[in-house]
């Protein structure tokens, strides 16, 4: 089957914009088929190949859910369509979508359903802003339009154009193959965790696909994603420091919903507790108020960081408690005393034992044990060669069973 490029946008506002991308990519040299898809939340005919009625009925509760009065409920609800048409385009091989505030909003949320490796771009006016909210865990690719997507000009012809040639680009070029036959496995690596994480992935490497996840929030949510997709067959998450910032208010949270791809698909899982001494903030006074008093470590000029209390670190305790009885896979949940983290050392400027003592019996109290799941006490550092060597230990224990 011909992989075909998307189009999408509202062709009550951005018909022109619509065709000129659809232009552009069938006069390529890539020779790729399109497919112009209308989301206009007010039904009428339009040139578009895939009418706003059309997508509309694939909402779940059907079309009148889409084409109400409220635009902000119109909105939400031809998301949802959206979401559920684009999952159901088997032809799909790459999408582009145009879109102000709304369109961006619908066009974004739909594509974060798409897996990891379909080209994906955004052409929009809020690209030059915070973009987490769009581009999530996903490969979303952001073009900020510069001017409005309202028509073309002088400027929107360049921007248009140089979007819709990246679309043709990857849709065209394969990308080189690498050796697939190796098994996928997620880790998760702050700073103050590489070391532990660098061994990791030196003794794993030859034996292993390793993927390193940055636990900025969006890291830990691009793992889940991949390993609800199927596409990891174990996790070792050394970092989980993105739950301090859900519990105490930083940064870096990756949600509520951390851990929940290991619950769901019962992925051979080897936990631990780094970098829970910290909550992230930006640069130093943008830190709330709240946290004036505390102790800080500022990273570089752009990020700060926080220790965390022993009231905070037997919070963080509980959150892993509960989540970690949901998992009914292989799990073994490492607490290294000796400490979590390189600021987390005798001498450290983040080294509080009683806080971590705090963290460690909340979790240790708390997990449920079964044959799968364990808390093992580690009598090392977290960056230390023992602490990885037991961590290797482990892994290949419960790898041998599961896979």
């Amino acid at each position: 089957m011909n992989k075909k490029a998307y189009i999408v946008g509202t062709f009550d506002t951005k018909e022109n914009d619509l065709i000129y991308v659809r232009d552009l990519l069938a006069r390529s040299n890539t020779f790729i088929e399109t497919v112009v898809v209308d989301i206009s939340t007010i039904p009428k005919e339009s040139s578009a190949d895939i009418k706003s009625i059309e997508v509309a009925i694939h909402h779940p509760d059907g079309p009148a859910s889409v084409f109400v009065d409220d635009r902000g409920k119109a909105i939400k609800e031809m998301s949802r369509a959206l979401t559920a048409f684009i999952k159901s385009c088997d032809d799909l091989g790459g999408i582009i979508g145009l879109g102000g505030s709304g369109g961006t909003a619908m066009i974004a949320s739909a594509m974060q359903q798409l897996p990891i490796g379909i080209p994906k771009i955004i052409v929009s006016t809020l690209a030059s802003g915070d973009v987490s909210a769009y581009v999530g865990p996903c490969d979303i690719n952001m073009f900020h339009s510069v001017t409005d997507v309202a028509g073309i000009n002088r400027v929107s012809a360049k921007v248009l154009g140089n979007a819709a040639h990246a679309l043709a680009g990857m849709m065209h070029w394969e990308v080189p193959a690498i050796d697939e036959n190796l098994d996928a496995i997620a880790l998760t690596m702050f700073g103050v965790t590489t070391p532990c994480v660098l061994a990791l992935v030196e003794a794993l490497e030859s034996d292993w696909d390793c993927l390193v996840f940055h636990a900025t929030g969006t890291g830990g949510r691009s793992m889940e994603k991949l390993v609800s997709q199927g596409d990891i067959a174990a996790v070792i998450d050394i970092t989980t420091t993105e739950i301090c910032d859900l519990i105490v208010g930083g940064v870096l949270s990756a949600g509520e919903s951390r851990l929940d791809a290991i619950a769901k698909t019962s992925t051979p899982y080897i936990g631990s507790c780094g970098a829970l001494d910290i909550a992230n903030f930006w640069a130093r006074n943008t830190v709330p108020n709240q946290f004036e008093g505390r102790t800080f470590y500022l990273h570089n000029e752009q990020v700060t960081l926080m220790r965390t209390t022993e009231e905070e670190a037997e919070k963080i305790g509980l959150w892993i408690a509960k989540k970690l009885n949901k998992c009914n896979g292989p799990v073994r949940f490492l607490l290294p005393e000796l400490g979590v983290s390189s600021l987390d050392i005798e001498g450290g400027p983040f080294y509080h034992r009683a806080a971590n003592d705090r963290l460690f019996n909340a979790i240790e109290k708390n997990v449920i044990p079964t044959d799968n799941r364990q808390v093992i006490r580690v009598n090392h550092h977290i960056n230390s060669k023992e602490f990885a060597a037991f961590t290797l230990q482990q892994f290949e224990a419960i790898t041998a069973e599961a896979i």
